[in-house]
């Protein structure tokens, strides 16, 4: 075998064995993992949505149309440039009475293609990608627009949802009332304002209403990621980060950490529960009731 020949049969076992063990998982494999007692929904597509995860977001459209034009975009300058290299390692391949030339190739094509490139990747940067996290990031839903306000604190390693209640206005926090086991969120109780707030380990929302939430971690940094919404933001210590979405589907979904915070950063999982109005407000109603006293017998 000549030496073009190897080269082109190790460039093409590389990009086959690319694909085969860099694919993304199918079905149930990527599915997300379970809770007790709850089932969890959203579990990854098939090949024809590029493995992405189903889009229960109001703008997750958005995302995913660039995303599969990206993969389009680069899936065609791949088989461009391969069957270029191709091309090069036959063409200039060595051979009897063939000498190499050094001087530098001047050709317009190639040149044209390059600069194709970078207009399309400027386009993509400035006519989608900005916009698109400008619009997620920069524009908030307005209060004619009653949006529903949830504090997320990250801590290791675990997702704590803090409420306001029927009032709207949240309580006062502050680190010396931090308690992990009964106040994770540090409420001072004694605060007028805190009286019927809600701390959860578990996220409820309701359907088609938007969402802001004000991110932090108390104590690395953590990453608060759900994919069927098509959010991801980072939780840091010190900062209260805002990430607002609107949830169109009902379902159990699972919130992950997507950013390695610890030895047991696989289990900072949490639910998120999508419903309609009336069982959210329910559920709050509930959470919202003082605990029960019980009378020692």
């Amino acid at each position: 075998m000549r030496l073009w020949q190897r080269r082109a049969a190790v460039l093409l076992a590389a990009a086959a064995g690319g694909v085969l063990f860099a694919r993304p998982l199918l079905g149930a494999e990527a599915a997300a993992p379970t809770t007790p007692g709850v089932k969890i929904d959203g579990a990854y597509a098939d090949w024809r949505n590029l493995w992405l995860p189903p889009d229960i977001s109001q703008h997750g459209h958005n995302i995913d149309g660039l995303i599969y034009f990206l993969h389009g975009f680069m899936g065609v300058l791949f088989v461009g440039w391969g069957v270029f290299f191709v091309y090069c390692l036959f063409r200039f391949r060595q051979r009897a009475g063939q000498r190499a030339d050094y001087n530098l190739v001047k050709a317009k094509p190639s040149k044209y293609a390059e600069i194709a490139v970078a207009i399309i990747e400027a386009v993509l940067l400035l006519g989608f990608s900005v916009p698109i996290w400008a619009s997620v990031k920069n524009d908030l839903p307005t209060e004619a627009q009653n949006p529903l306000r949830v504090r997320v604190l990250a801590e290791q390693f675990a997702w704590n949802f803090h409420y306001p209640g029927k009032d709207g206005k949240f309580g006062r926090t502050a680190p010396q009332f931090v308690n992990t086991a009964s106040n994770p969120v540090g409420l001072d109780r004694s605060d007028a304002n805190a009286k019927d707030d809600i701390v959860s380990g578990e996220m409820h929302l309701p359907v088609d209403r938007p969402v802001i939430c004000d991110i932090s971690s108390k104590d690395v940094i953590h990453s608060f990621a759900v994919p069927v919404l098509r959010v991801k933001q980072d939780a840091i210590p010190g900062m209260r980060i805002p990430v607002w979405f609107q949830a169109t589907k009902t379902g159990s979904y699972e919130i992950a950490c997507a950013q390695l915070c610890g030895n047991n950063h696989y289990s900072m999982r949490a639910v998120m529960v999508v419903e309609p109005k009336d069982r959210f407000d329910h559920w709050l109603e509930e959470k919202s009731k003082p605990p029960e006293e019980f009378e020692e017998e």
